[in-house]
């Protein structure tokens, strides 16, 4: 089993590193191999809603957004961490999990997924429920802790010392490893992925 962590920090090794790294250690304990991707810190294209990845199976732009979905393919959970910027997570990582779910949303659907976020002072509450939004509209198990998933600090070394943050953290992993293996046994007992049904409605009349 296999966990990809998607960092969508502008800073490589910031404190959404650190957190993502808490839940890292925990996965590796409990017998999960894990990826880390960063997204990087050069411009990213926003989707410009030109529906090529509905032809294609693919995104236009050809960046970290194809790497994850061709990586989503052969992963069996997702944790995404951001930091808190104006209460709400980076534009980047938004950028990219719009056209990552729209692209190759069938390579997420009904994997565990949850969302780390890091803040100064404020505004995980609201970061957390943004994300959370992309795992439900794409039928994936969310994954909580015992607190809300975030840790404060303004350098990673503040986020060492946040040990509710850390715990938060930690436990994340071992809730991710205990689902997923959950899901792994459902497998093996038969029990099948269900088909959902899809209407759309439009409320113009």
């Amino acid at each position: 089993m296999k966990v990809l962590l998607v960092n969508g920090s502008s800073r490589k090794n910031g404190c959404t590193a650190a957190a993502l790294a808490e839940v890292e250690k925990s996965l590796h304990e409990e017998g999960i191999e894990t990826e880390t991707v960063f997204i990087g810190n050069q411009p990213l294209s926003d989707c410009i809603a030109c529906g090529t990845c509905r032809e294609k199976g693919v995104c236009v732009f050809d960046d970290v957004v194809n790497q994850i979905v061709e990586k989503a393919k052969t992963c069996d959970g997702f944790v995404f961490g951001s930091p808190v910027y104006y209460a709400h997570p980076s534009a980047r990582l938004l950028a990219v999990m719009d056209r990552a779910f729209y692209s190759g949303g069938k390579y997420f659907a009904f994997k565990p997924a949850a969302a780390v976020l890091s803040a100064r002072r404020a505004g995980t509450t609201a970061s957390f429920d943004v994300i959370n939004k992309y795992f439900t509209i794409c039928s994936m198990p969310v994954v909580s802790s015992t607190y809300w998933n975030h840790v404060y600090g303004n350098q990673p070394e503040e986020v060492a010392q946040d040990k509710e943050g850390l715990m938060t953290m930690n436990n994340i992993g071992k809730n991710m490893a205990w689902l997923l293996k959950c899901i792994a046994a459902g497998k093996e007992s038969g029990i099948q992925i269900p088909e959902n049904e899809k209407v759309r409605t439009n409320f113009i009349r």
